[in-house]
């Protein structure tokens, strides 16, 4: 178990008060034993993301439609659990789910993780979603720099040319300057 997975298992040991049901869930081995928990009814969360994250990290597909809905949770923690899922399920639908998050701007508080796991996918929708997002954060007073700061480091460790005028627009913000500059020093000439 690699350190990320112990984090969010330790996590939800202690949302879960460490009861059998918890040691139930980590200690399943049946595949299907843990999609079940994502479609019974009355799961409590911390069950829900157990599971979801047990079966992305495995491959399993059917937790796809649970690990997008928890990248887009208001609890961070959540999120970064269901982006390291993501990463490793394999499944072609994630980028433009992550996308998608990335880019709705009803829900851009949000959209850290997704930015993050946008640009870990390197997927031929990072790059769009990325330059679309940092164009919106790049407008006067906007209350969402790590967002911003995300995407251009992102953006940066892409290397796609097509990011040239976005980044170097973001060299105009002070809080964008240095991060900005560093990623247009990465994209080809």
């Amino acid at each position: 178990m690699d350190q990320e997975l112990r984090t969010v298992t330790e996590r939800l040991r202690g949302e879960s008060g460490g009861g059998k049901e918890y040691e139930r869930l980590i200690g399943a081995d049946d595949l299907d034993e843990l999609a079940e928990v994502l479609v019974s009814p009355g799961q409590p969360l911390w069950a829900r993301e157990l599971a979801a994250v047990r079966l992305g990290v495995a491959g399993d597909r059917r937790a796809f439609e649970a690990l997008v809905l928890l990248l887009n949770h208001r609890d961070p923690p959540r999120c970064a659990a269901a982006a390291y899922a993501l990463a490793r399920l394999g499944d072609p639908r994630t980028a433009r789910a992550a996308a998608a998050l990335a880019t709705n701007e009803l829900r851009v508080a949000y959209a850290l993780h997704p930015v993050r796991l946008l640009t870990e996918l390197r997927a031929p929708e990072s790059v769009p979603a990325l330059i679309t997002t940092l164009e919106r954060r790049l407008a006067p007073h906007d209350p969402f720099g790590k967002i911003a700061l995300a995407c251009v480091e992102g953006l940066g460790a892409l290397g796609d040319g097509r990011a040239r005028p976005v980044l170097t627009a973001a060299r105009a913000h002070p809080r964008l300057a240095a991060a900005a500059s560093a990623a247009l020093a990465r994209l080809p000439e």
